[in-house]
């Protein structure tokens, strides 16, 4: 299967789907969640976003279904390009589909020998054997703690740099080869899950694009309308946190004179809600989800 959607019937509750309403997955990949948001439509509308040019051939065959090709960065605009000022609703999945960890030359996994390459999008001309093999020690050591939090990234910053003045690393066989002996035992393959996250990050630019996404969704919504996003690790909660709570990325609370919170949205779920124990064993890349619904006042 291309893709298992992760907390589909949580996300379809959260999205408090209208029949006539107009929607936005703005991460169509194996398509799962946007059929299941069709199924739910009548007279609406879904547009659907992703930048992975394989995830063109997933398209729902309907005219209520409209596929943009294109990053969720750009989300405001395509969907005003459609003659839309408001939407009932936005959905974003930001984790790696079952797809793209599944294709070797992609180079997403660490399961596969394959090219460092890690781009969502072919477009795209920065892979991660460019980082790996031109940035500088406090480069590497900066998106390694921060993107992967990785403990005593600099030391693998400096194995990455020993490494690639004997010989360019171009493959994934050959990033493990050279961090792999200051892996510790028993959770080798978690650290080298955290470097690879790090490099797929800063090759598609994720948090900007994320952090640019999710300061148009406030202007997009309807009031009652509904937005729904599933997070994968701390950095990216964060942001969806700081931003429904607050409207902001940096989480900065502003208070009207009579010290209310200035916000754009009503929390739904005070605690991000997060698949349970059966979802986990039949999907196990559903593990670390976060799972966070806001309103549009």
């Amino acid at each position: 299967m291309y893709h298992i959607p992760v907390m589909l019937n949580e996300c379809m509750e959260g999205l408090n789907i209208l029949p006539e309403g107009t929607y936005a997955d703005v991460t169509f990949g194996g398509g799962g969640h946007s059929r299941a948001i069709m199924e739910r439509l009548k007279t609406g509308h879904l547009y659907a976003f992703d930048q992975d040019e394989d995830a063109a051939g997933n398209i729902i065959d309907d005219e209520r279904f409209t596929f943009i090709p294109q990053n969720f960065s750009y989300f405001k605009n395509f969907i005003q390009l459609y003659h839309h000022d408001k939407i009932d609703g936005i959905l974003a999945d930001l984790g790696v589909s079952s797809h793209q960890f599944d294709t070797p030359e992609k180079g997403f996994s660490t399961r596969f020998d394959g090219r460092l390459d890690m781009r969502m999008s072919q477009s795209n001309p920065i892979d991660a054997a460019n980082i790996v093999n031109s940035y500088d020690h406090a480069e590497l050591t900066r998106i390694l703690s921060l993107y992967g939090e990785v403990q005593n990234a600099h030391l693998y910053a400096s194995d990455i740099l020993m490494a690639r003045d004997l010989e360019p690393i171009e493959t994934t066989i050959q990033l493990k080869e050279a961090v792999s002996s200051r892996l510790p035992r028993g959770k080798e393959n978690k650290v080298l899950a955290q470097i690879f996250q790090a490099l797929r990050i800063e090759v598609n630019h994720e948090m900007d694009a994320l952090t640019s996404f999710l300061a148009q969704c406030a202007d997009m919504l309807r009031p009652g309308g509904r937005l729904v996003v599933l997070s994968y690790h701390s950095l990216e909660d964060r942001l969806v946190k700081n931003f429904m709570k607050t409207g902001n990325a940096e989480g900065k609370e502003e208070k009207d004179f009579f010290g209310n919170l200035l916000t754009p949205y009503k929390i739904i779920n005070r605690k991000p809600l997060v698949p349970s124990e059966e979802e986990i064993a039949r999907n196990s890349r559903a593990r670390s989800a976060k799972l966070r619904i806001a309103e549009r006042k």
